[in-house]
């Protein structure tokens, strides 16, 4: 008999992070700095919007691998005692000039975040053809329109601003994502001037201060913004000078395309939580129909008082399975990714004092996104056109103004008659998504598990229609169960590799509110505000 091959661990600690709990507000978000930014604007009498809207700028300076000026998303949005949410879409569409004959295939398959056919050169994957339309700044503009208070552009940008001005700090995890993106950031100038010093990642003193970087013209783009408002993105100055850098560098987003650019506002489409609970989503080209097909395959999944069973792990990966068979299928391509990738995508979760709730996820895409800064505004460009599968007449080609599938997928949910407890969630981390957000919710809608419990609690992957990654730190009957229901592989849930997504979360109940984020995120924290 063949002894099985050992599974490989790169950490010998419990990694445990508080929640945060009050009445007056708290912002959850995969950067304790860009909580803090949020928080501040809640003690200034800003609501969840306005929080939520500092916190995004503030993840510009602060975790620019994830998310920025150059990114898009989709924010879901519960006023204080509504029982319809709405969503803010802001999501992806490739620029007009989008065309398909700029994406000649090599003949093999890309093993990237997705299997789609290989592009030569990748110019889909990275570089100025990688770009779709950047819809950041017009989402957070529609959010603070539509859901904020009059509290001024100037005060709601000034956290954001300070951290640019400072600089991205230049420590351990900085190391680490900017080295895993090198090899691509030094083809482009600017990226390699502002992040790899000297031709390499920055590497942080033995000892003391880490230092801080200055991510290009970004300061002085987050000060125009916040003088001459952010229309200004997209017809204006600002605007001018996105156009002239990507028309210089190769790419075909242009000023009709942001000038163009605008976010949706729509009621948010809801699922059914097992007739008690109702699940509001982003909807549309988000995870949410996904999600809709793994409640109801878990419908009927056994709830054990005691917590999750070995059963209904089970249930759960072969549910997540069919679910991914039938969404991929639906795109034309049959398989997943074995390799899933380093996705950049970024969650922040928001609650104020009066109850409204907020839950924004905002992406570049790829880890760096395009990996190209534009130089005159200090832009990290997304690499949105990866989204498209790149064979002609696909369900999801390349084309102009077309929008792609994509994995984020925010949420907020209300119990069916009225009442509490009222959550808001969402998660980092491409086609892991899926898998984190179903269980947050589920351990607390059908477990009744508390907030720190829920985000200490190990977890299984499905990223596709081939197999299960499960925490090896499950029980021996849990892991059992999940290896009879199909291939499953045993992963750590680390800093890297990353093996599962990044959730984060808010629970509103009469008594205030609880917030926890991911333990792995090192970053990450739920931040209460002080009055």
């Amino acid at each position: 008999m063949v002894a099985p091959t050992p599974v490989y661990r790169s950490q010998n600690w419990t990694l445990r992070k508080p929640a945060a709990r009050g009445r007056n507000g708290i912002v959850v978000s995969q950067s304790r700095e860009a909580a803090e930014a949020g928080t501040a604007i809640l003690e200034q009498g800003g609501n969840a919007a306005d929080a939520a809207v500092a916190a995004c700028f503030a993840l510009a300076a602060v975790e620019p691998w994830n998310s920025g000026l150059g990114g898009i998303g989709f924010a879901v949005v519960l006023k204080a005692g509504a029982t319809q949410a709405e969503v803010v879409d802001f999501g992806p569409i490739a620029p007009r000039r989008a065309d398909p004959a700029d994406y000649p295939l090599t003949g093999e398959v890309k093993k990237d975040l997705f299997t789609w056919p290989e592009v030569v050169g990748d110019v889909n994957i990275h570089g100025p053809l990688s770009f779709v339309t950047p819809s950041s700044v017009a989402g957070y503009a529609r959010l603070k329109e539509a859901f904020g208070t009059e509290l001024p552009l100037k005060d709601i940008l000034a956290p954001a601003i300070a951290l640019a001005k400072r600089g991205l700090p230049a420590d351990w995890y900085t190391t680490l994502k900017i080295a895993s993106s090198a090899a691509v950031l030094r083809l482009y100038g600017e990226s390699a001037r502002i992040y790899l010093p000297n031709g390499l990642p920055p590497v942080p003193p033995y000892q003391g201060s880490p230092g801080f970087m200055r991510l290009g013209e970004l300061p002085a783009t987050l000060e125009r913004l916040a003088e001459a408002g952010l229309d200004d993105f997209y017809r204006g100055d600002i605007a001018r000078s996105l156009a002239a850098d990507i028309a210089s560098a190769g790419g075909v987003v242009d000023a009709e395309d942001l000038a163009n650019c605008k976010a949706e506002i729509r009621p948010a489409p809801t699922i059914d939580w097992r007739g008690t609970h109702l699940v509001h989503t982003a909807g549309g080209l988000t995870a949410a129909p996904t999600l809709a097909d793994v409640v109801k395959g878990m419908a009927d999944a056994p709830l054990d008082a005691a917590g999750p069973s070995p059963a209904w792990y089970a249930q759960l990966s072969q549910v997540m399975r069919q679910a991914y068979r039938d969404r991929l299928e639906g795109l034309g391509a049959a398989t997943a990714a074995k390799e899933a990738g380093d996705t950049c995508t970024t969650h922040l979760t928001v609650v104020d004092g009066e109850g409204n709730l907020v839950a924004v996820t905002t992406t570049l895409l790829s880890s760096m996104g395009s990996r190209v800064v534009l130089p005159s505004t200090g832009v990290l460009m997304n690499n949105g056109m990866m989204w498209f599968d790149p064979r002609p007449g696909s369900a999801n080609a390349i084309a102009p103004g077309a929008r792609p599938l994509c994995n984020m997928c925010p949420v907020v949910v209300t119990p069916k008659e009225g009442g509490w407890p009222r959550l808001a969630a969402g998660s980092s981390g491409g086609r892991r998504i899926l898998a984190s957000v179903y269980q947050t919710l589920a351990w607390q809608l059908d477990f009744g598990m508390g907030t720190e419990e829920t985000a200490h609690q190990p977890r299984i992957d499905v990223s596709g229609p081939d197999s299960t990654s499960a925490d090896l730190t499950l029980p021996a009957e849990t892991l059992a169960a999940l290896q009879e229901a199909g291939p499953t592989t045993l992963v750590e849930h680390a800093v890297l590799p990353i093996n599962f997504a990044c959730p984060n979360f808010i629970r509103v109940d009469r008594d205030g509110a609880e917030g926890s984020s991911d333990a792995a995120s090192p970053w990450s924290a739920a931040v209460a505000a002080a009055r």
